[in-house]
């Protein structure tokens, strides 16, 4: 039984990691390009556009996105707050990888898997060690 319950737990944490992908991927796309629609974020992200609708209809639901008429996606303050803190988790440790001697595609690739999981204390951690070797 305890097997069970760690793949619901997996399954809840994956759900939720791929609609902060989601959003993060609409803020980029909107500083970007100044709109997004779903055929956008699906060419951007790899994935079908019936994924990328799923997950739209989920996140306006949620209260995270709206739509227009047209189709282009505005994120809502719930939204913006985590795609914000996820973006910024991403060029963070992006760079942070990148001072360490990562390609830079690699680190950002690490970087995108990170974000999600990573403690707020130690993210603080290589925020305050990257501050400081700054000043040196």
């Amino acid at each position: 039984m305890t097997d069970g319950k760690s793949t619901k737990e997996a399954v809840s944490l994956k759900i939720y990691e791929s609609a902060e992908d989601y959003l993060e991927k609409i803020l980029m796309l909107t500083e970007r390009n100044g709109e997004v629609r779903s055929i956008d974020i699906a060419t951007e992200m790899g994935v079908t556009k019936p994924s990328v609708s799923i997950a739209m209809k989920n996140l306006r639901q949620a209260g995270y996105i709206s739509m227009d008429g047209a189709g282009y996606i505005t994120l809502e303050p719930p939204g913006l707050e985590i795609a914000t803190r996820i973006y910024g988790r991403h060029k963070k440790l992006t760079r942070f990888f990148v001072a360490l001697g990562v390609d830079p595609a690699v680190a950002s690739h690490d970087a995108c898997k990170i974000e999600h999981v990573i403690s707020k204390e130690s993210f603080k951690a290589i925020k305050n060690h990257v501050l400081s070797g700054a000043n040196h």
